[in-house]
């Protein structure tokens, strides 16, 4: 079995049933990730946690460290990464309080978040059409049906900036768009899990419908924080049933999403560019 990450959105700040609990500060040439790391086993699986927002939701979307937290995971082991995260609906057949495995995403962000590790003397260019790993997405969405649980696969995220929630105007366009759900971190942890060749899904759960439903009441914070918490619950369990079956999945095509993506010869890279990246490109340097 491999070692699964786990990314904690809005509402999941710990996992309860990890055995073998360790915290562990990890040090990344990129920065402070979010928190410590939570290793141990969870259903005899190896697991890495870490609550993308910090254990007391201090840390915006904006200012996330994303490549930290995925280096970081990395650092520690991690093949495989599922995100949890919170979104809004924008179709009404996507209620509060359902999941949706998205399998594209659409990048909003306008503040310069950093979503590559290649760069200041090296580029790559991976392939990113397909941004999820849909055998992991396919397994969890077998799990959420066992359980019971509202479940979608498939769907486009809209990655906003935030962290104010949309405008009116700006709902209703990402809707004739086509966009299925909004939210305002993955893209950045799809794209960097891609370069650090991890396989990579979302648990998107469903708080609100955003603003464009208008026969709902406006979205506050006091309704997202009511379904975040209901929402909580049956991520958590989802992740103790499905944890066993992402772990037995044979490796895929993500973990070799940097052969022939680096443009940059080998020859032209910096010693200490190289060193500061060998976690991620050591094997294609040689």
């Amino acid at each position: 079995m491999v070692k699964i990450g786990i990314i904690g959105g809005s509402g999941v700040y710990k996992i309860e049933g990890i055995k073998n609990l360790k915290e562990i500060n990890v040090k990344t040439p990129f920065g402070k990730p979010s928190d410590v790391f939570r290793t141990g086993e969870l259903n005899g699986v190896e697991v890495i946690f870490l609550p993308r927002h910090g254990s007391k939701h201090t840390i915006s979307p904006t200012e996330s460290n994303y490549r930290a937290n995925i280096f970081g995971m990395k650092k520690l082991g991690a093949q495989r990464l599922i995100s949890v995260s919170a979104c809004g609906s924008l179709k009404k057949e996507l209620k509060p309080l359902d999941f949706v495995l998205p399998n594209q995403f659409v990048d909003r962000t306008n503040f310069g978040r950093e979503m590559t590790f290649f760069q200041g003397g090296i580029v790559a260019h991976i392939g990113f059409a397909d941004p999820i790993c849909m055998e992991m997405a396919q397994g969890v969405y077998d799990c959420a049906k066992k359980l019971g649980l509202s479940v979608h696969l498939g769907g486009t995220y809209l990655n906003m900036e935030g962290p104010a929630f949309s405008t009116r105007a700006e709902s209703n366009l990402y809707r004739s768009w086509g966009m299925d759900i909004i939210g305002m971190t993955n893209m950045a942890e799809a794209r960097l899990a891609r370069e650090a060749e991890m396989c990579f899904m979302t648990l998107a759960a469903i708080t609100d419908y955003d603003c464009w439903y208008e026969s709902e009441e406006t979205v506050t914070v006091e309704m997202v924080i009511n379904n975040l918490m209901k929402n909580a619950d049956n991520a958590k369990r989802l992740l103790k049933e499905c944890i066993t079956v992402v772990a037995r999945q044979p490796h895929c095509l993500c973990h070799e999403a940097l052969k022939n993506a680096i443009v940059t010869s080998k020859k032209d890279i910096a010693p200490a560019l190289k060193k500061k990246l060998s976690l991620i490109i050591g094997k294609y340097m040689v």
